[in-house]
């Protein structure tokens, strides 16, 4: 079991940023794929970015391309996410998750909610027009 508990959500003016933190409670920490999903309301969750196990590679959904960073310290069993520039678009519950599916690198498999057995209880993030 990998416990995940997000935090540094809020409310925020368009332009703002925001930086989420997900701790996770095992030291294996760095043999997980680390990834961020978001519900916005009345949708299905969605796929935000994800950072491999390994070579610390990471990728976004075209929506946060150059406005959002992953970002991972395993020294703290930590993965971080930076927003910037953030639109009222982004307003969701970001939930992050952790994936032992794959070799290590990062795949097509990282981009479904399936591929991820733990996840946390996610954090409201509002960014006002």
């Amino acid at each position: 079991q990998v416990q995940l508990v997000e935090s540094g959500g809020g409310l925020v003016q368009a332009g703002g940023s925001l930086r989420l933190s997900c701790a996770a409670s095992r030291r294996t920490f760095s043999t997980y794929t680390m990834g961020w999903f978001r519900q916005p309301p009345g949708k299905e969750r969605e796929f935000v970015s994800a950072i491999s196990r390994s070579d610390g590679n990471a990728v976004y959904a075209d929506s946060v391309k150059g406005r959002f960073t992953i970002s991972r310290d395993n020294g703290v069993n930590t993965v971080y996410l930076q927003m910037n520039s953030l639109k009222p678009e982004d307003t969701a519950v970001y939930y992050c998750a952790a994936s032992g599916v794959g070799p290590g690198t990062l795949g097509p498999v990282h981009y479904s909610p399936r591929s991820y057995a733990y996840w946390g209880q996610g954090t409201q993030v509002t960014v006002s027009s």
